[in-house]
């Protein structure tokens, strides 16, 4: 069965590592990325969040990379630092067999990042995950509105700071 990489006339590399992405990054948009690293041998990089979009459209339609999959998005609360959140994206190339982790840091004050919905279909829920545990907003977002929790629910259970015992509004049955 002929893959993409053939119907694109792309040959296989056998000598292509995960360093090989990390590098390739760095050249294409060195403004963008702030830090490179390797833990356990997973390819992850830091990139501002100014250049997430154009680094996306790049990881995703250059032909050395096609990382063709969002396979999900999160974010971490680190309540006593500053910037406060790191949303961690994670990509996935199947014609190369390969994965890359990237992270964005935004601050507590108005977190807010671009929406890769028109990149990826899968954005939308995962966006809306992100936003409904965190109150990380995604601009762009076509449908940005509570996905796990009810839309009366208060506050956003994932952050470090959401109190454990708070009494949530109650909501009536649907008719």
């Amino acid at each position: 069965m002929e893959d993409r990489r053939t119907r694109m006339g792309i040959e296989k590399r056998t000598d292509e590592t995960p360093e090989f992405v990390l590098q390739l990054l760095k050249e294409e948009c060195p403004d963008a990325v702030l830090d490179t690293l390797m833990p356990q041998g997973d390819a992850t990089a830091i990139i501002h969040p100014e250049f997430l979009t154009k680094i996306m459209e790049f990881l995703k339609n250059d032909p050395r990379l096609l990382f063709d999959v969002l396979v999900d998005i999160t974010a971490v609360d680190y309540a006593e630092k500053k910037p406060r959140f790191r949303v961690v994206y994670h990509l996935l190339s199947l014609p190369f067999k390969r994965r890359i982790r990237l992270k964005v840091s935004v601050d507590e004050g108005e977190p807010v990042l671009e929406s890769l919905t028109p990149l990826w279909g899968a954005a939308n829920w995962l966006e809306r995950e992100v936003w409904d545990m965190f109150g990380i907003r995604f601009a762009g977002h076509p449908d940005l509105k509570r996905i796990l929790m009810y839309e009366g629910f208060e506050g956003h259970p994932l952050r470090k700071d959401y109190p454990i015992r708070k009494r949530q509004p109650l909501i009536g049955p649907k008719n």
